[in-house]
């Protein structure tokens, strides 16, 4: 005989030693997958609390981005939460360039420094397929109600954030050798 508890009612039914086996992991299974199910609906906004959480706790901290009260609600917001993200995704933003530079033919690697600054620049400011990929980095990393905030006025906030990208891609010129890179 196998025993199941479903929904405060126990099931039983006649089956064979194998088949009550195969049964009872099956059912088990099954059940499983449903209450987890049934927590994950009914935890999402703790669920989102908790991604909120993890995801500002991985960040920095930026002694030198001041936070006061006179400043702009878009100043706020570039101090509390794009340097901190900016700062917590450098690898992967210079990995993103160098691969943006393979990509173009290795250009970046035969300029002068102040061709690769111009090269930085136009490539942050006028590459509108880049300049989405750099944007959904720092984007990805935005707790909900930051989310919220950036919708309100994605325009400006936008401009300071490619500012900060193109800053620290700029920052960070001898992180990129003068050889080709591979990737």
């Amino acid at each position: 005989m196998f025993h199941t508890r479903c929904k405060d009612k126990i099931l039983t039914v006649k089956l064979s030693k194998k088949e009550a086996v195969d049964k009872q992991w099956k059912t088990t299974l099954k059940l499983i997958s449903i209450h987890l199910d049934y927590r994950l609906i009914l935890n999402k906004t703790t669920l989102m609390k908790t991604r909120d959480a993890y995801l500002v706790a991985l960040r920095p901290e930026i002694p030198n981005a001041k936070i006061t009260e006179g400043m702009s609600a878009d100043e706020y917001f570039q101090n509390k939460t794009l340097r901190p993200i900016s700062k917590l995704q450098h690898d992967l933003l210079i990995l993103v360039f160098k691969n943006y530079v393979k990509k173009h033919k290795n250009v970046f690697y035969g300029l002068d420094v102040p061709k690769r600054i111009d090269y930085i620049e136009n490539a942050v400011n006028k590459d509108q397929k880049f300049r989405n990929s750099l944007k959904g980095i720092i984007i990805g990393q935005f707790t909900t109600e930051e989310y919220k905030t950036y919708i309100t006025n994605s325009s400006a906030l936008n401009k300071r954030m490619m500012n900060i990208v193109r800053e620290r891609l700029i920052n960070s010129l001898q992180e990129f050798s003068n050889s080709e890179v591979s990737l």
